[in-house]
C-alpha cells in the first residue's frame, strides 16, 4: 500500500525545509536516541522498575539472598544493547530467556531430565527422592525492563527538535 501527498500553491520554502531535513546526518540523530534509550533502560534496571515507574515483583532468590531481581550473574542486564542506522534505532537483547522475564510465563510445562546416571535427588517434607525426570510447570512475574518510559519519549523528542533546530 502506497501513500501520497498533493500540495498546491507555492511551495518553496517548503521544499527548501525537506530539502534540509533530508541533508539531516540521520544516523547520527539516531544513534543519540538509541543512547539515550539504552541508558535509561539501564538506569530502570538498576531500579528494578518498568517504562511505567512500577517496582518488579522480587524474585525468590533475590529476597533469599537478599539481591537484586535479575541480577544474579547480570548477563541479561549486561546484554541490553543498542543499535541504529539513518532509518531508526532498536534497544534490545539477545539472550534466550529476556523474552521469559519481560513478558512473564503463565505455566507451561516444562521437563528437567537428569544429566548423571545418579539422577535428580531433591527433599520433599522429610523425605529425599531421586528420579530420572520431572515435569514442572513454570510460572515467572512478568519484569518488563525493555520499552519508552514517558521519560525516553521526552528524551526523543528534545534530541528531534535540537536537530532541526540546528539550521
Amino acid at each position: 500500500m502506497g501513500y501520497s501527498i498533493r500540495l498546491e500553491g507555492d511551495i518553496r520554502k517548503l521544499m527548501k525545509r525537506l530539502k534540509h531535513y533530508s541533508d539531516l546526518d540521520k544516523k547520527h540523530i539516531t544513534a543519540a536516541m538509541a543512547e539515550a534509550v539504552r541508558t535509561s533502560t539501564l538506569e530502570r534496571y538498576k531500579q528494578e522498575k518498568d517504562p511505567e515507574g512500577k517496582k518488579w515483583k522480587s524474585s525468590i532468590r533475590a529476597e533469599a539472598e537478599g539481591g537484586k531481581t535479575l541480577t544474579d550473574t547480570a548477563r541479561l542486564r549486561n546484554s541490553i544493547r543498542a543499535k541504529s542506522d539513518a532509518s531508526g534505532f532498536t534497544v534490545g537483547t539477545n539472550t534466550i530467556y529476556a523474552s521469559t522475564h519481560q513478558l512473564g510465563e503463565k505455566g507451561r510445562k516444562i521437563t528437567i531430565r537428569a544429566k548423571t546416571s545418579k539422577g535428580l535427588v531433591f527433599k520433599i517434607g522429610d523425605q529425599w527422592i531421586r528420579k530420572r525426570q520431572v515435569t514442572v510447570r513454570v510460572k515467572i512475574p512478568a519484569r518488563p525492563f525493555l520499552g519508552l518510559s514517558e521519560d525516553d519519549l521526552q528524551e526523543i523528542k528534545g534530541t528531534l527538535e535540537d536537530a532541526l533546530g540546528e539550521e
